[in-house]
C-alpha cells in the first residue's frame, strides 16, 4: 500500500487533471508526441489505482515479485457476514383492474361518473345507444343454435357407425355388403318390417258409432289358421264410406299380437259384442305388418362387417353393419370447434351489449374516462377503466444466482420519489428468459396501498434482501474462477497457496491465465455473494491464503 501511495505522489497536477474537451486545431496548438505519451501513461495509472482500490475493498493484498515485473494479489479466507440484495425498478399497477370497451358504434346518452371518482361494484357508469350491439347478439345466438343443431344431427348420424334397427322386426330386401365396400350416407341396406304385431283395418256400420272405442277388445277370426285370436282397437276414424248398397261406414284399426304364426295378407275378420249382439264388419280384410321402414346408413365410410340376411328376426340395437366413418368423426370435430368459436362470439357480443348500459365491474377508482353525453363513438372504442388501487403489484426479475433464495412471503422495501412503502413477494416464476448468458426469473411483488401513497402507472424502486449469512467463510469475488476439466465439464475453484500440491488440488488440462507458482486449484462450493465477497461452503479453511489477480507493470506505465 506504501508503494501505491508513493506512486500517487509522483503524479503532477497536470497529470491528474481530467482530460480537456477536444478543440479545433485553429484554437489550440497541436500537442507534441511526448506530451501524448505522457498523457496516456497518466490515464493508465489512474485506471490502475481504481482497480487496486476495488481489490483492497475486497480484502486483497499485493506483493511485488523480485524482478519487479508484476504484483500478486492475495487474500485470506476468513469468517464474516455477507448478504445478497436484489434491487431494481418496476411499474406499479392495480392488482385488480377492469376496462370497458365497445366493439360497435353508438351515441353516448348519459354519463353518471367523473374521472377519479370512487365507485362501488354495480354502480351505473353510462348509457350508450348502439342498435348494432343487439343485432350482433342475435346474429351470434343464431349461429350458436345452428352449430348445435348440426352437432346433434351428426351425433345421431355417427351412432350409425354401428348400424342397428330402432325396433324389433324382420329384415327383407337386404343389400349384399362385403368388408371393404364403400357405403354412402343415406344408402338403403334393408327393409325392416315389424311383424311382432299385425294390423287389421275393418269397416263397420254407423249404426254402431260410439259403440266401438280405442282400447276395446275384439275377436279376430283367421280362416287360414282355423283359429280366433284376441285383438285390440287401436284407433277409430269416423270417416264416411258409402257402400254400393247405400250404407254408411266408419273404420277401426285393430292390432293383433303375433306369436310368430301370423303373416302378411292373411284374411281376417274382427267381431265384437254390443248389447248382447255380435257386430260384424262390412267385409273381411288382409293382415298387414304393424309398421314397415327402410334401414339406411346414416354415415359414409367403409364397411367393416355385415350381418344382413333376408327374413332375419332382429331386435332394437342389434348391430347389423359396422362402418369405418373417419370422415364423419372429422366432421363432428370440426362442428364442435365451430360451436366453441360461435359461443365465444356470443359471449363477446352479449358483453358488448351489456356495456351499453355499463355498471362498475369492481369497486375502485374511475381511470381514463373518455365519454361525454352526445358523443358519437366509433367501433372498438375504449371507454373507461375501473381500478382497485387498494392493492398494487410490481413486476420484477431476479437472476439465476439469487432466484433460489427468493421465496413467496418475503418482505420488499419500496421507494417512489422518496415515499417509502413495504411489499411482499407474491409469486416466483419457474420459467426464465436468457439475456447475455444470464437467466432471469420473473417475480411479482404485491403491496397494500389502502392509504394511496403509491401512484399507479408510475415506476417504483424495490429492494429485496435475498439471503444473509452472519458467520460464514468468504473470499473476494476475484478469487473465484470457473475452470475446464479433462472430461469436458467445469468446476468452481480458488487457487490456494501451499508449499506443495494439496491432496484435494485439481489437475487441470490447461490454464487460460497466468497463475503464480505456489498456488494450486482447489474445488469449492460457493453460496451467496455481495458486491465484493463470495460465501465458501466447502473446499478451503479459515486462514488459507488464496490468489486473486495479477497486476502487471504494463498497467502502471
Amino acid at each position: 500500500m506504501a508503494e501505491i501511495m508513493e506512486e500517487k505522489k509522483e503524479l503532477t497536477p497536470a497529470e491528474t487533471a481530467a482530460p480537456a474537451s477536444p478543440e479545433t486545431p485553429a484554437k489550440k496548438p497541436e500537442k507534441s508526441t511526448a506530451d501524448k505519451k505522457k498523457r496516456r501513461r497518466t490515464i493508465r495509472r489512474i485506471v490502475a489505482l481504481v482497480v487496486v482500490a476495488a481489490l483492497i475493498a475486497g480484502g486483497v493484498k499485493f506483493f511485488k515479485k523480485k524482478d519487479g515485473s508484476s504484483e500478486v494479489g492475495m487474500a485470506t479466507v476468513s469468517y464474516g457476514a455477507i448478504s445478497s440484495e436484489v434491487d431494481g425498478s418496476g411499474l406499479v399497477k392495480a392488482k385488480n383492474s377492469e376496462t370497458i370497451s365497445l366493439t360497435t358504434a353508438g351515441t353516448v346518452m348519459d354519463v353518471f361518473v367523473e374521472e377519479g371518482q370512487k365507485v362501488e361494484q354495480g354502480d351505473p357508469l353510462f348509457t350508450i345507444d348502439s342498435p348494432n350491439a343487439a343485432t350482433e347478439v342475435q346474429k351470434a345466438r343464431d349461429e350458436v343454435e345452428g352449430y348445435q343443431k348440426q352437432i346433434n344431427t351428426l351425433q345421431k348420424d355417427i351412432a350409425g357407425l354401428n348400424l342397428s334397427p330402432s325396433y324389433a322386426g324382420k329384415l327383407m330386401d337386404v343389400v349384399t355388403l362385403n368388408p371393404g365396400d364403400e357405403i354412402s350416407k343415406g344408402t338403403k341396406v334393408a327393409v325392416l318390417a315389424d311383424d311382432t304385431r299385425m294390423r287389421l283395418e275393418q269397416y263397420y256400420s254407423y249404426a254402431y258409432a260410439g259403440e266401438l272405442k280405442a282400447g276395446q277388445k275384439v275377436q279376430v277370426s283367421i280362416p287360414a289358421l282355423m283359429t280366433t285370436v284376441e285383438g285390440t282397437v287401436e284407433a277409430v276414424h269416423m270417416v264416411s264410406r258409402i257402400t254400393p248398397e247405400g250404407s254408411k261406414l266408419f273404420s277401426a284399426e285393430i292390432v293383433i299380437p303375433n306369436e310368430g304364426v301370423l303373416a302378411k295378407d292373411m284374411v281376417a275378420t274382427a267381431t265384437t259384442i254390443v248389447n248382447g249382439d255380435t257386430v260384424y264388419p262390412y267385409e273381411a280384410a288382409k293382415l298387414q305388418y304393424y309398421r314397415v321402414g327402410d334401414l339406411n346408413s346414416t354415415v359414409s365410410g367403409t364397411v367393416i362387417s355385415s350381418n344382413l340376411v333376408d327374413y332375419l328376426a332382429v331386435t332394437p340395437g342389434q348391430v347389423l353393419v359396422r362402418i369405418d366413418g373417419e370422415d364423419s368423426e372429422t366432421e363432428i370435430f370440426t362442428a364442435q370447434q365451430n360451436l366453441e368459436e360461435a359461443q365465444k362470439k356470443l359471449e363477446a357480443a352479449q358483453k358488448n351489449l351489456d356495456n351499453c348500459n355499463a355498471v362498475a365491474p369492481i369497486s375502485g377508482q374511475v381511470i381514463g374516462l373518455s365519454v361525454t353525453p352526445g358523443q358519437e363513438l366509433q367501433a372498438n372504442s375504449t371507454l373507461v377503466t375501473v381500478s382497485d388501487t387498494s392493492t398494487v403489484t410490481v413486476s420484477a426479475t431476479v437472476d439465476e444466482r439469487n432466484i433460489s433464495y427468493i421465496k413467496t412471503g418475503m418482505s420488499v422495501n419500496l421507494d417512489q420519489w422518496g415515499t417509502s412503502a413495504f411489499g411482499t413477494v407474491e409469486t416466483v416464476s419457474l420459467s426464465s428468459t436468457v439475456n447475455n448468458g444470464v437467466a432471469s426469473y420473473p417475480i411479482t411483488i404485491s403491496a397494500d396501498n389502502t392509504d394511496g401513497n403509491l401512484q399507479v402507472n408510475s415506476y417504483v424502486n424495490y429492494q429485496i434482501q435475498a439471503s444473509q449469512n452472519d458467520n460464514c467463510l468468504m473470499v473476494p469475488i476475484q478469487a473465484v474462477r470457473t475452470v475446464g476439466l479433462e472430461d469436458g465439464s467445469s468446476a468452481t475453484v480458488v487457487y490456494v497457496q501451499a508449499d506443495s500440491r494439496p491432496d484435494n488440488a485439481l489437475e487441470l488440462p490447461y490454464q487460460d491465465e497466468e497463475i503464480p507458482s505456489g498456488f494450486y486449484p482447489v474445488q469449492v462450493e460457493i453460496g451467496i455473494q455481495d458486491t465484493y465477497n463470495v460465501e465458501i461452503k466447502s473446499g478451503v479453511n479459515d486462514g488459507d491464503t488464496v490468489f486473486t489477480q495479477m497486476i502487471t507493470d504494463q498497467a502502471w506505465g
